[in-house]
């Protein structure tokens, strides 16, 4: 969809549900004719919305190259995604877009890549990681650094001890806050193992989770000697309506919305703090 399209909800199917974690699940949405509703780019959001319910921006978890569905993986923080969470399978949902500026992957070519997410700021990195993975012969060494407040909360745990971590020149690194009987990984936090794990190179870094994780991380991969140049994040939290209109996610004279969600860290520091 493009243009004047993206304003218009689309019907479309809950086509199945997978249980992440005990409060996010992942939603394959496609038509009501069964196919994938819109091609988009990694790092771009969507609008869900249920009739009566409400809606919300998210971002779109799976990468283009997933040519059968959408995918949007949510936490139960608030009454829609408390609605969005109690429906079935065969659902009805109504959807639009895609909207916001992607990441640069293009950009990103013959470059090693380091993508650093806590909690459910995965999600968005997850679309990002999968795509460069189809295409792996584009790309350098992938590091894949995650963490979440216990084991219970780890999200998408398939790909990162299986798909992700037995691909090819790519290295997965998980780690708890706190540890428990279940986990015999690393416990730490987010920024302290990125110190820990990256010495040597500075390599892309794409980035996304909490925003006290995503300080601290900053702040330790400016004491590693990183580009602000070649560090990116995305926002995608701060958007409402998607077009600009409501002002919610205006940052300065940006709006997230359109000239984001994606931003690397030298533009960050031009707008006002509030971001």
């Amino acid at each position: 969809m493009n243009g004047n399209q993206s304003l218009i909800p689309t019907v479309c199917v809950i086509a199945g549900i997978v249980d992440e974690t005990p409060d996010v699940k992942t939603f394959y949405i496609t038509g009501q004719n069964g196919e994938k509703p819109f091609e988009h780019l990694p790092g771009q959001c969507a609008m869900l919305s249920i009739p009566g319910e409400g809606e919300a921006m998210f971002s779109i978890t799976s990468a283009p190259c997933r040519k059968d569905r959408l995918e949007f993986s949510v936490k139960r923080c608030g009454s829609f995604t408390d609605r969005l969470h109690e429906s079935s399978e065969g659902d009805r949902i109504l959807l639009r877009g895609p909207y916001g500026r992607p990441f640069p992957i293009s950009d990103f070519e013959n470059e090693d890549l380091l993508f650093i997410a806590g909690g459910i700021g995965l999600a968005p990195i997850r679309s990002v990681i999968d795509q460069c993975l189809s295409e792996r012969e584009k790309y350098g060494d992938i590091k894949i650094i995650y963490g979440a407040r216990s084991s219970d909360d780890l999200v998408f745990k398939e790909s990162l001890f299986g798909k992700w971590k037995n691909a090819a020149g790519t290295e997965t690194f998980v780690t708890v806050d706190r540890g428990d009987g279940g986990w015999n990984g690393h416990v730490g936090f987010v920024p302290a193992y990125v110190s820990e794990v990256c010495t040597g190179n500075k390599p892309v870094a794409i980035l996304c989770g909490p925003p006290v994780m995503i300080k601290f991380t900053l702040a330790e991969l400016e004491k590693l000697g990183f580009s602000k140049d070649r560090v990116y994040t995305t926002l995608e939290m701060k958007m409402k309506c998607g077009i600009g209109k409501c002002g919610r996610c205006n940052i300065g004279s940006k709006y997230v919305c359109r000239d984001g969600p994606v931003f690397r860290l030298d533009e960050l520091e031009k707008l006002p703090d509030e971001y």
